[in-house]
């Protein structure tokens, strides 16, 4: 059975309200910005509203991270200090899940950033974030990883030890406790 994928009214200004509340309290990041233009492209983008509840319900805490002026898109992503709690444990993508033989994770990284309806992290857009605070200092998150580094059987991720970002590499059918990914949404 799929997961109805649109919240009630109430629903949505739950979310948006929440929204409204991490915006005002890091409001300093987007002077140039208003709350009512941010609002109003939510309200007019229900299913995007669902996705930003996905996103808080597996523990990402989002946020907004930018707006791009030239499309007129504002950039939710995951704020959670620590990898999302209900997105660790996973595995990079569904070829690594099925190449394992025991022990395998419930799930993968990039299947679950589909089913939510985001996109994973990059290198690029992982290092942004960190500008913004200290992220992933107990944890580690799966990034997207370029083909040539996938095509060995290799995925990268993530993390803040020691006051520095550090992008590692694992093979793509490994999984930890410790270790989510991050995603972000355009709306």
């Amino acid at each position: 059975m799929s997961k109805r994928k649109s919240l009630s009214k109430d629903g949505e200004e739950e979310i948006i309200q929440m929204l409204k509340s991490r915006f005002e309290k890091h409001k300093t990041r987007f002077k140039q910005l208003e709350w009512l233009k941010i609002e109003e492209k939510l309200k007019a983008n229900p299913e995007k509203l669902w996705v930003l509840s996905e996103m808080e319900e597996t523990g990402g805490e989002p946020n907004l991270l930018g707006y791009d002026a030239k499309t007129n898109e504002f950039t939710f992503c995951d704020f959670s200090k620590e990898s999302p709690t209900g997105r660790r444990s996973l595995c990079y993508d569904r070829e690594a899940l099925e190449s394992r033989k025991k022990f395998k994770p419930k799930n993968n990284a990039l299947d679950l950033t589909a089913e939510i309806g985001i996109e994973i992290l990059d290198e690029a857009q992982y290092r942004e974030l960190q500008q913004l605070g200290e992220f992933d200092t107990k944890t580690s998150s799966w990034l997207k990883t370029p083909n040539e580094i996938r095509e060995l059987g290799g995925a990268i991720f993530g993390d803040f030890r020691y006051g520095k970002v550090f992008i590692y590499h694992n093979g793509a059918e490994s999984y930890y406790a410790a270790r989510g990914f991050r995603g972000f949404l355009k709306v």
